[in-house]
């Protein structure tokens, strides 16, 4: 079982859910330390008067910053006394369209449980209101004396709570990218870069990415723990002068749809996926009423779609009702 970092009460309107936080996410990057050369003594570190080298005691230290060009030092009562007092609820005051959340203001996310599995019933309500409405609740929560703006949000049978920057902290895109222009690429261009997007489309399968580095160096701590020699790893060859861009792109939509005809059938779930795709909103608002789906008036596409394909006999209900796999039209 995981480390409870954090133990205390998630509210919503008059209604409290006793839980606990967890990390939703562990650090496996290995870590080293110092040691002299040719010895087993470990390396220090000691504070020092910048000017005079003599070594400090915690006590002689203070914190201080440059404020338009006079020294301001600050004692460490005065800055526990700005401390947010601590919390033991996470109150939600409002909710938004998850999807209305800007990706790049997450920070870290945490997984909330209920402490007491026999009264979790206020806590499952709200992950199945949460889904289903796509809602995620805002609330700001005090943790380790700093208080954060979070979003709590459904996820994958659970509730998540995610730490979000500031506005003031999140830099604006002009910042480091020139502002749009007026699109200077040929029609045949995007349509093009839209092909070759089209053609790589995949399900998201994050079990196929790994962290081949951190493996590297456990590999090679290994190697030379049994005294093995390290395997030496060539380099890559440098990219050949990149194509015209048009030339660039047909190339790589061929070369996609070549490895995609290579690939192993899609197993039938996913061909029912990709049928209930292509439906539009009255065909799949229909298939919903068929399948005596719950609030279905209410689903958004996504969710419908979702909502669909998970019910038994829903793929073979849409052919016996002729509801044939088809293309969208494309407009000119």
């Amino acid at each position: 079982m995981p480390q409870k970092i954090w133990n205390g009460f998630l509210t919503f309107g008059l209604v409290t859910v006793p839980v606990g936080l967890y990390n939703a996410t562990e650090d496996h990057s290995i870590r080293f330390n110092q040691y002299q050369r040719g010895t087993h003594d470990r390396v220090r570190y000691r504070k020092v008067n910048e000017r005079t080298g003599e070594q400090l005691r915690n006590e002689d230290i203070v914190k201080g910053r440059d404020v338009g060009g006079t020294l301001v030092t600050v004692e460490q009562w005065e800055l526990d006394e700005l401390a947010p007092v601590r919390s033991r609820t996470i109150e939600i005051d409002g909710f938004v369209e998850l999807t209305e959340i800007d990706p790049v203001c997450f920070h870290h996310t945490y997984w909330l449980a209920p402490t007491d599995e026999q009264q979790d019933r206020p806590y499952r309500l709200l992950h199945r209101a949460m889904l289903d409405t796509n809602r995620a609740g805002i609330a700001t929560f005090v943790l380790h004396g700093r208080e954060y703006l979070t979003a709590v949000h459904a996820h994958s049978g659970a509730l998540a709570l995610s730490t979000l920057f500031f506005p003031d902290e999140v830099r604006d895109p002009p910042t480091v990218v020139s502002p749009p222009r007026a699109d200077q690429r040929s029609g045949r261009e995007l349509q093009l870069a839209t092909d070759l997007i089209r053609s790589m489309s995949e399900p998201w399968q994050p079990s196929r990415y790994t962290d081949t580095y951190t493996a590297r160096v456990r590999q090679l701590l290994l190697d030379k723990a049994r005294g093995r020699s390290p395997v030496t790893r060539t380099e890559p060859a440098e990219p050949a002068e990149a194509p015209e861009l048009a030339e660039a792109l047909r190339h790589s939509v061929e070369l996609a749809r070549h490895h995609r005809s290579e690939r192993e059938p899609a197993p039938r779930k996913d061909l029912a996926e990709r049928e209930v795709s292509s439906l539009t909103r009255d065909e799949l608002r229909r298939r919903a009423r068929e399948l005596n789906i719950r609030g279905r008036s209410k689903l958004s596409r996504a969710q419908l779609e979702r909502a669909i394909t998970e019910t038994p006999g829903s793929h073979r209900r849409g052919q016996q009702q002729g509801d044939e796999p088809r293309t969208r039209d494309r407009k000119p």
